[in-house]
């Protein structure tokens, strides 16, 4: 039997919340996480609404599923996201134990890849899943606060 449940379509949900961000003025980056094939948390940048620059995507996915599970730890977790997290958020994803990162586009300037940040050591990462959508919805969003 097929499973739907693939990166992909995980990672079309996570789509659909930067979309949202993007219809906001927020910076289109969207997350969730799920477990079992079950989501337990979806959001995306909340950092202008908020007025408050740690309010990224991932950091509102960490804890609305630390919420639902009732604990910190989010083993057996994994973290959908548009784009690449900041060594913010991966400090915080290393923290929660979070057992796999799947993110679309990367981020050359700010991801954590670049500025060498370190995940939990049982924590494993998939990248480049819908780059291309994640990174045009970002080129879309910056080419139209330019003008």
């Amino acid at each position: 039997m097929i499973n739907p449940f693939t990166d992909e379509y995980f990672m079309k949900k996570a789509l659909h919340e930067a979309e949202m961000a993007f219809d906001k003025g927020e910076i289109p980056v969207g997350a969730l996480i799920v477990i079992d094939n079950k989501v337990i948390a979806r959001s995306h940048n909340l950092t202008e609404l908020l007025h408050d620059v740690t309010a990224h995507a991932e950091m509102q996915s960490i804890t609305a599923a630390a919420n639902y599970l009732g604990g910190k730890y989010l083993t057996g977790c994994t973290l959908y996201v548009t784009l690449e997290p900041c060594q913010m958020c991966a400090g915080a994803l290393y923290w929660s134990q979070i057992s796999k990162i799947v993110f679309g586009a990367r981020d050359e300037q700010r991801g954590f890849i670049t500025l060498g940040t370190k995940l939990h050591p049982k924590t494993t990462v998939a990248s480049g899943i819908m780059a291309n959508e994640a990174a045009d919805l970002m080129k879309r969003f910056f080419a139209e606060r330019r003008k």
